[in-house]
């Protein structure tokens, strides 16, 4: 069930950059002075990172098979993400990623969680800055997914399914929050007294501070939460029957990953 073979050298460059993926949102936790200035040099060369990784990922060129599955799911999450975005607290993308990362494999689920923000992004006209780091931590949530213990089966399957859909839906806001904080200034919440702005100057501790108190006011209760709770009905009420669905796909179509060496067997549910 690896449609996206995961080499040794892969998963290297993979996690290096996640790792300076990472650095580059968690900035504002790490620097401190009067004049610190946003490293915009770091956004340019996130693209770059991730360029990188995909094309490591697809070394020696993807199936067709492989090709055809990913851009079937990829349009289906840009309409899912082009209808549901935050609408009523309804977000679907996640649903979907999720699953297919379970069913496809962690390199597969990472692939499609880039390709999923960008295709969605050219649709909505949600290019800008913030792009790449929606594509990176899509990947991640769609990499976790397929790292989940195999062994689960059934309802423990579903449950597991559900609550790391939860947890990435949380997860995933915490971190694009933490990308968009410190350029924002003066920031004001209704019927809530005090600064949640970013301040170079202030200690490690007190930033942190005001970033939770942000990220709770601002999109918890909100996006974050009506993510959370879309990813986990959608999982529970349908998610035994996609799951099916993807499983039966990936077994006629007997998807053959080549990816980081040789094809070995068959993508099967």
């Amino acid at each position: 069930m690896r449609a996206v073979r995961v080499s040794p050298w892969s998963a290297v460059v993979l996690a290096a950059a996640s790792v300076g993926g990472l650095l580059m949102l968690m900035w504002p936790l790490l620097v401190h002075g009067d004049r610190v200035q946003p490293p915009f040099i770091f956004l340019a060369l996130l693209p770059v990172m991730i360029a990188v990784v995909l094309a490591e990922l697809g070394q020696g060129g993807l199936d067709p098979r492989v090709l055809a599955v990913l851009g079937v799911l990829s349009a289906i999450e840009a309409v899912l993400r082009g209808i549901s975005a935050g609408t009523a607290g309804v977000e679907l993308v996640f649903f979907l990623l999720v699953l297919a990362g379970r069913v496809f494999g962690a390199g597969f689920g990472f692939v499609l969680g880039c390709t999923s923000m960008f295709a969605s992004a050219l649709t909505t006209a949600g290019v800008g800055p913030w792009l790449p780091y929606q594509m990176l931590v899509a990947g991640w949530v769609g990499l976790g997914a397929g790292l989940l213990p195999r062994r689960l089966g059934g309802r423990a399957e579903i449950a597991a399914l559900a609550a790391y859909g939860v947890l990435a839906s949380y997860a995933y806001g915490l971190l694009l929050n933490l990308q968009g904080w410190p350029l924002l200034t003066g920031v004001a919440v209704p019927g809530h007294t005090g600064n949640l702005s970013f301040d170079p100057t202030a200690s490690l501790g007190d930033n942190i501070v005001t970033f939770l108190r942000y990220t709770v006011l601002t999109s918890t209760g909100s996006w974050d939460t009506g993510r959370a709770v879309t990813t986990a009905i959608a999982t529970v009420v349908l998610g035994p029957a996609v799951l099916t669905t993807l499983r039966r796909a990936a077994r006629r179509a007997t998807v053959v990953g080549r990816i980081g060496g040789p094809a070995e067997g068959s993508v099967g549910g």
